[in-house]
């Protein structure tokens, strides 16, 4: 059987709830693909899950990465840079949820292993392969809303970190739930380069928690070098669903996207009029997700660049990145003051 027509083995590192949707879709949804193994240090985790799916299971990552085609990360974030890292220099393609790293060193010890064992890496930034996000983007690439000139992005999340403080970094709101944020408004913005970040953050959910580093609520300004001006605001606390969306407005018109409804029915009743709302992540982007680790598979299969690639990864981490040094000095800062940020880094398109 030709490569093309052979399943690409897929290795999951990470059995936790996102790690959990992904290995099914992949189980389930992506036949080019298979679940061949799953990996988690947490006694018992990857057992079930891959006891559920059919496939193999281990505690030590390094074990799965030597048996498998292809690694797919959803472990904790602070894990990514070296799991990366890894499955590089095991000569395996990486695919690993968003952030790609916590730092731009780190960032860049991971795009160097990529490179230099010459894989490919993908990062799950899932509102690229959303139907409505996709289609803005093209219609922007065709001209359709002339020059960018303002933008803005949001995230609501009805729970989000505030429901388990204590599993939370600091700064989560932005290297963590912002930073999708970041991504889609400088695919959006035809891949301009951030310039400038001013942003503010409190804890205006869970005040409580402040001291502890769980900033619940943010808005950041973006420049970028084509001159557009973006927004980018996020809360943990939004009672009526889970909301996102973007919006481009250009030279020629405006273009939208994002739409928290669950479905196109409405009622109307005494106290007025209703409609049901979607409540997670995995509901809104259960199809993104699963186009984004499709395209992943079709990338391994046709040894082809990713959509998203470590290099734009980056980019969104340098805004979060400028982001954290605004709140902390009270700025605006520029990209360039930030250490180790260098303009050649994110050309690359490892």
């Amino acid at each position: 059987m030709s490569r093309l027509h052979t399943p690409v083995r897929l290795g999951l590192i990470g059995a936790g709830r996102i790690g959990t949707m992904h290995a099914r879709n992949i189980a389930r949804r992506i036949p080019a693909a298979r679940l061949a193994a799953v990996a988690d240090p947490v006694p018992g985790a990857a057992e079930r899950l891959a006891s559920e799916l059919g496939a193999e299971a281990t505690t030590d990552p390094a074990e799965l990465v030597k048996e498998v085609d292809a690694v797919v990360i959803t472990a904790s974030a602070t894990a990514h840079t070296e799991l990366v890292i890894a499955a590089a220099e095991a000569g395996r393609p990486v695919f690993c949820e968003k952030p790609m790293a916590l730092t731009l060193a780190d960032a860049d010890r991971a795009l160097g292993a990529v490179g230099a064992a010459g894989v490919a890496l993908q990062v799950g930034f899932n509102r690229r392969f959303a139907a409505d996000f996709r289609a803005a983007h093209d219609l922007i690439v065709a001209g359709g809303i002339g020059t960018p000139q303002l933008m803005r992005s949001v995230t609501r999340d009805p729970a989000g970190a505030v429901a388990d403080p204590g599993a939370v970094r600091p700064w989560t709101i932005f290297r963590e739930t912002l930073i999708h944020d970041f991504d889609v408004l400088r695919w959006l913005n035809l891949n301009a380069e951030p310039v400038e970040v001013y942003a503010t953050a409190d804890a205006l959910v869970a005040p409580s928690y402040k001291a502890k580093g769980l900033l619940d609520t943010a808005v950041v300004v973006v420049r970028f070098e084509n001159g557009a001006i973006a927004t980018a605001e996020a809360s943990f606390s939004a009672a009526y669903g889970y909301d996102v969306r973007g919006e481009v407005f250009g030279s020629a018109g405006m273009v939208s996207a994002g739409d928290l409804r669950r479905h196109a029915m409405r009622f109307h009743g005494a106290d007025g009029l209703s409609q049901p709302t979607v409540r997670s992540d995995v509901e809104l982007f259960g199809d993104a997700y699963t186009a984004e680790l499709a395209s992943f598979v079709d990338c391994v299969r046709e040894q082809k660049v990713p959509e998203v690639t470590g290099a734009d990864a980056r980019s969104a981490l340098a805004i979060a990145v400028a982001a954290i040094a605004s709140v902390e000095q009270e700025r605006p800062v520029r990209l360039t003051e930030l250490e180790g940020y260098r303009t050649l880094d994110l050309t690359a398109r490892t």
